[in-house]
């Protein structure tokens, strides 16, 4: 197993069925000054269901009498935000998300993958929407719903589409968002589980629960083709053909190209 960071700029479309990904702002950490001092935000990725409707279908709260669940799959029936960045970066989040057609008020729901200010910074500007973060799940309103994630089940969002707990950076409450089927595979937004691409020997510093988060990042690695970290641009995850595969010619890797419109697959 080796991973590469995948190639393109902000926006980093990756389509898919039932849900595309769309990661809007790739975090950054950078050492500033003398010391300590870091310059950091976190990134911020769109998960677009493909039967999504106009933005008008989207504005009834997600009450429904059938529990938590059935308010989940309800709230993820929109777009669906995964962190939302410092309060530093308000304008640029809504500039990208401008840049995809979606308003604020557009947003359904909107995963925090923990509670560090750069990850969860901008949650006033989507009032309407559902918030799973960490976690707690609440409605508008207020409205909070028990649900598995503690006991590490696997949280349904949809088709292909789930809220992992993966604890460790932050803590025992940390979540990841795993969407499958998408034109690259899994796709795996797993907020600081990973910093970057290639920070093997960095990321235990950071950590509050070491051994926790080794776990994590060995669970997420099992699954995912792409891993969106919190703090650089997203990396493949790629496995060693089996000798078959090999001779059939496949396990072919795809290249993306990114830009201003949907990226063609070659």
């Amino acid at each position: 197993m080796r991973t590469e960071p995948l190639r393109g700029a902000s926006p980093l479309l990756v389509p898919g069925n039932p849900y595309s990904v769309v990661v809007l702002l790739q975090g950054y950490a950078e050492p500033e000054g003398v010391g300590d001092t870091v310059r950091a935000d976190g990134s911020v990725t769109l998960v677009l269901p493909q039967t999504r409707g106009p933005a008008s279908s989207h504005r009834k709260s997600p009450r429904g009498s059938g529990g938590a669940e059935a308010a989940l799959e309800e709230a993820a029936r929109g777009p669906i935000l995964v962190d939302t960045g410092g309060p530093w970066a308000r304008e640029a989040l809504l500039r990208a998300l401008a840049g995809q057609g979606v308003a604020p008020g557009d947003v359904t729901l909107v995963v925090g993958t923990h509670g560090h200010s750069d990850h969860i910074g901008n949650l006033g500007l989507f009032p309407g929407a559902a918030l799973l973060v960490s976690h707690d799940f609440c409605l508008p309103g207020g409205r909070y719903l028990p649900h598995g994630l503690g006991e590490g089940q696997p949280l349904r969002l949809g088709p292909g589409l789930q809220v992992w707990a993966t604890p460790g950076h932050g803590g025992q409450r940390d979540v990841s968002v795993v969407v499958a089927g998408t034109a690259l595979g899994t796709v795996v937004v797993a907020g600081d589980v990973f910093e970057r691409d290639g920070d093997e020997d960095s990321w235990q510093a950071l950590s509050e629960d070491p051994a926790a988060q080794e776990r994590s990042r060995k669970r997420v690695l099992v699954v995912a083709d792409v891993v969106v970290p919190g703090h650089g641009p997203p990396f493949r995850v790629l496995r060693e053909a089996s000798q078959t595969e090999t001779e059939g010619g496949g396990n072919s890797q795809q290249e993306l190209v990114v830009g201003e419109e949907e990226p063609a697959l070659h």
